[in-house]
C-alpha cells in the first residue's frame, strides 16, 4: 500500500463503494419515486455504473490501452452528471416549479450546447492526457514561442487542438451565464457565477498544469475544475428547461382561463 499501489487500490475501492451505493439508490428510486422517467434514470445509473466497472477492469487486464482508458474516463464524467441529475430533480425545489412567466427557450437552447461542448473538451483532454500529450507545448500561453506552433507531431496537434477548443468553451459558457444572469432569477444565477468562477480557475489551472510540468496536484485539480465545469453545466441546463416547461404550461393555462372568464 505504498505509492501507486495506494492510489490504484483505494481507486477500486471509492468504486466498489458507489457501485453499491448507486444499487442502493436504483432500488430505493424504483420503490418510492412516483415519475417514471426518474425511476427509469435510477436504472440507467445503476446499467453505467456497471459498464464503467467493467471498463476499468479492461483499463487494467489490457495494460492501459487509449481507447479503453479514454473511454473509462469519458462514462466517469456522465456518471458523476447523472449523479448531479437525479439529485437535482428529485430535490424539493425543481419538483415545486409549476409555471414561470418569462421566456426562457434560447438560453435553453445555449445551455444545453454548453453541455456538448464541456463534454467535447473533457474528451479532449481525456486524450490529451493518455496519449502523453500534456507537455507537446511546453510553455503557455504561448505555444512554442507562437501563437501556432509547428504540427511536429500529432502529439503536438492534439495539445493545441485542446486549446483552442478551450477558447470555444470559454466563449461560449461565459455567454450562457451572462444571459442567465440576466434574467435575475436566483435559480439560474447561481449556477452562472459559478461557471464564470470555474472557467476563470481552469484557465490558470491550465497554465499552472504546463508551468510546473505537469505536477500531479495542479494536473489534477485541472481535471477536477473540467468535472465541476461540466456538472454545473448541466445543472443551469436542467433547471432552464425545467422553468421552459413551467413557461410552455403558462401559456396554455392563460386562454383556458380566458375562456373561463
Amino acid at each position: 500500500m505504498e505509492g501507486g499501489v495506494l492510489f490504484e487500490h483505494g481507486h477500486r475501492m471509492v468504486a466498489a463503494t458507489i457501485g453499491l451505493m448507486t444499487i442502493l439508490m436504483a432500488v430505493w428510486t424504483w420503490r418510492i419515486e412516483s415519475r417514471r422517467w426518474v425511476r427509469n434514470l435510477g436504472l440507467v445509473m445503476l446499467a453505467v455504473v456497471i459498464v464503467q466497472g467493467l471498463l476499468g477492469g479492461l483499463t487494467v487486464l489490457m495494460k492501459l490501452p487509449d481507447a479503453v482508458s479514454i473511454s473509462h474516463a469519458g462514462l466517469a464524467q456522465i456518471f458523476f452528471s447523472l449523479t448531479v441529475v437525479m439529485a437535482a430533480v428529485t430535490s424539493p425545489r425543481y419538483r415545486s416549479v409549476t409555471r414561470y412567466p418569462l421566456p426562457v427557450t434560447r438560453l435553453q437552447g445555449l445551455s444545453i450546447a454548453a453541455v456538448a461542448i464541456v463534454y467535447a473538451q473533457i474528451i479532449l483532454g481525456a486524450i490529451v492526457r493518455h496519449k502523453g500529450a500534456g507537455l507537446a507545448i511546453a510553455d503557455f500561453p504561448m505555444a512554442q514561442g507562437r501563437i501556432i506552433p509547428e504540427f511536429t507531431s500529432s502529439l503536438v496537434a492534439w495539445h493545441f487542438a485542446h486549446r483552442v477548443f478551450a477558447l470555444l468553451v470559454a466563449g461560449h459558457v461565459v455567454m450562457c451565464a451572462i444571459r442567465a444572469l440576466r434574467s435575475r432569477e436566483s435559480w439560474l444565477t447561481t449556477p452562472a457565477w459559478s461557471l464564470i468562477a470555474l472557467i476563470a480557475a481552469q484557465i490558470l489551472l491550465g497554465g499552472l498544469t504546463i508551468w510546473s510540468g505537469r505536477a500531479v496536484a495542479w494536473t489534477t485539480a485541472h481535471v477536477a475544475a473540467g468535472a465541476l465545469i461540466l456538472v454545473t453545466s448541466v445543472v443551469l441546463a436542467l433547471r432552464v428547461s425545467r422553468l421552459a416547461a413551467a413557461g410552455n404550461r403558462e401559456a396554455v393555462a392563460e386562454p383556458v382561463m380566458e375562456g373561463v372568464a
